[in-house]
């Protein structure tokens, strides 16, 4: 294992201990802490950030975005609670981290993302290393993805005004909704929306946490 990524592994246990009253999680699921040992995180950020891809702080990957810290990947991965037969959606592709990590602990990875550039260069590295069950797609996230649903579980990795009622919608019975919710530069909350074997949502706020916006083209006011 290289230096970097097992300080990052510990930095990342570290943060579970300290924010174990927040989260109710002392410690990760081993299989998340697996994934992310295995998906390397300097393949995924900018060739000038490289020196940085194991430090514990998001990175800017370009086009107003970043990849998000590793312990929150850690942490968003682990409340997703998801198994080996699970399918699950990604709203916000990005550098396409999130979703190669994912892809070790699930059976299938559905990913949207609305910037073509970054659709792009994620497929690209997608291909590169072989992670051949993430299936990417370029769309307004806002809208989940229809054709693929219902999924165990949806992840989504940029800020949103409120829970958009496609993605609860598209959730199956006993699923969970992991999505940070606020607007940009004020107060988010990471929140776990779950849907019960009725139907029925039943929401928890998890952590103050600070994302990027999700962009809604649906919405006149661009947020």
């Amino acid at each position: 294992m290289k230096a970097g990524i097992k300080q990052m592994l510990n930095t990342i246990a570290q943060e579970a201990e300290y924010t174990a009253t927040y989260t109710g999680k002392s410690a990760f699921d081993t299989r998340v802490m697996q994934a992310m040992q295995e998906v390397d995180r300097a393949e995924f950020v900018p060739h000038y950030y490289k020196k940085h891809a194991y430090d514990n702080g998001p990175l800017p990957i370009g086009h107003g975005q970043t990849i998000s810290q590793p312990y929150i990947v850690a942490l968003m991965t682990d409340l997703m609670d998801t198994n080996s037969e699970s399918i699950v959606l990604e709203i916000g592709t990005g550098s396409g981290y999130q979703a190669a990590v994912l892809s070790r602990i699930v059976k299938q990875v559905y990913t949207i993302e609305k910037v073509p550039e970054l659709a792009e260069a994620a497929g690209n590295i997608f291909s590169r290393l072989g992670y051949d069950n993430i299936e990417l797609h370029c769309a307004n996230g806002y809208r989940g993805w229809q054709e693929k649903a219902p999924f165990d579980a949806i992840i989504v990795t940029a800020a949103a005004s409120h829970i958009p009622p496609a993605l609860v919608d598209q959730l199956k019975a006993g699923g969970r909704l992991v999505i940070p919710v606020g607007l940009p530069h004020m107060h988010q909350e990471l929140m776990v929306v779950s849907k019960d074997e009725q139907g029925q949502t039943h929401t928890d706020s998890i952590l103050a946490v600070a994302f990027v916006p999700l962009i809604d083209d649906d919405v006149s006011s661009g947020y």
